[in-house]
């Protein structure tokens, strides 16, 4: 397979992993489907208003149970990860899933993508499709890096015995690209969750030499006094939105880090309920809503990887007493000879002004699209993936 050559200075000795289910555990899916219950109308699941406020509308779960009992083909999303090259590597406690495309170029610059919550590497291989299509492994500028994180995936979860968060990730994630032989520099760019995974690698790893982020939530004001001093009508709107997830839209992540047991054990119980859960966030969260199959991908990765219940733990950091505010920690600031970059989109959850982005870091790129959202690689991966190419030509030279 093109793409598949490890790096000759690499110390990790990777396997090639393919992605399956059995037949019988299809089988299994497609009955337990079939049985899940539809629960009742009511005023909310009926109602068309504002669908932040009154979450999933119980006509689009009908229709989609049936398409997924009916009509949605697993197997054809199994051969779609496996037209791509996968590895699996034991680092510490964790076994790493990671999707890659490997440069034959002598100078090919190490890119990681960092994923969070409820993606998936999924979000990464419309960016890969592209960069196949515009570039050969021979002349690809860059080393793609798409790992499962740690809980997620095809990735193994979280030690049983401890405690487990994202500096953990941080950690898993840079002896994955030094054991990948690029212990000399490497980029790491993240979004939701993957975007504190980047800001730790960035803050406290010498190899990571820069972080771009499309998404950086907590960043600190810079005038409190008048938090709009200076901000274009587009940020402004950003804000209303953000204000509008701080109030209404985070409930889904109170319960993640506050109740992560009951949580993860409801939603194991029934691929309608997880469905229910997630197909909301890629309605809500996006530009324009995802394909339906698009959506029934990444929630039928999580049901057969069991992934819901071992993913959700970096939410006790970010949804507790004393909430972890790492963008705006000045210990992870990214600072020179090391270098920052970012990507505004508008419908983004919570879009942060490119002002406050600037308190958390040398800030040497930016670009704002007049279009995206949260999931804004699966959403725009043109887009996503040109960012891609201009931040690291842009970083690498200097």
């Amino acid at each position: 397979m093109s793409y598949d050559s490890i790096p000759s200075k690499a110390t990790l000795r990777p396997e090639t992993f393919t992605a399956h289910v059995s037949d019988q555990e299809l089988d299994d899916f497609k009955q337990l489907l079939k049985l899940s219950k539809l629960g009742p109308k009511t005023y909310e699941n009926q109602n068309n208003n504002d669908e932040r406020y009154l979450g999933i509308k119980r006509e689009w779960l009908a229709d989609a149970k049936s398409h997924w009992e009916t009509k949605y083909d697993w197997r054809r999303t199994e051969n779609r990860i496996n037209s791509f090259p996968n590895f699996t590597v034991k680092i510490e406690d964790i076994n790493v899933h990671f999707v890659a495309l490997f440069s034959k170029k002598s100078d090919a610059v190490p890119l990681t993508l960092l994923h969070g919550w409820p993606g998936s590497f999924l979000e990464f291989l419309g960016v890969c499709d592209v960069l196949k299509e515009k570039y050969s492994e021979d002349d690809l500028p860059v080393h793609i890096i798409v790992p499962s994180l740690p809980g997620y995936g095809y990735s193994s979860g979280p030690p049983l015995d401890r405690d487990y968060t994202v500096s953990d990730m941080a950690r898993i994630i840079d002896q994955l690209m030094t054991g990948l032989g690029f212990g000399d520099g490497y980029v790491s760019q993240g979004g939701d969750i993957g975007s504190f995974v980047s800001r730790i690698l960035g803050g406290q790893y010498n190899a990571c030499k820069a972080v771009h982020l499309n998404f950086c939530i907590g960043a600190p004001m810079p005038n409190r006094d008048d938090p709009m001093k200076g901000l274009s009508d587009v940020e402004k709107r950003g804000l209303q939105r953000a204000n509008d997830f701080n109030t209404l839209g985070n409930a889904y992540g109170r319960m993640h880090g506050t109740r992560p047991a009951t949580i993860g054990l409801c939603l194991s119980s029934s691929p309608l309920a997880l469905l229910a859960w997630i197909g909301e966030k890629f309605q809500v969260w996006t530009d324009t809503d995802p394909t339906l199959d698009e959506i029934l991908d990444s929630v039928t990765l999580y049901w057969f990887t069991e992934s819901f219940p071992r993913a959700i733990f970096p939410y006790r950091q970010f949804f507790s007493a004393q909430p972890a505010l790492l963008h705006a920690d000045p210990k992870l600031k990214i600072e020179k000879p090391k270098a920052l970059g970012y990507s505004y989109f508008p419908l983004e959850l919570a879009p942060v002004p490119k002002a406050w982005v600037e308190q958390t870091g040398d800030l040497v790129w930016y670009r704002e699209h007049t279009e995206g959202g949260h999931f804004a690689a699966m959403e725009k991966p043109k887009l996503f993936a040109q960012d891609m190419e201009d931040f690291v030509k842009e970083v690498w030279k200097k």
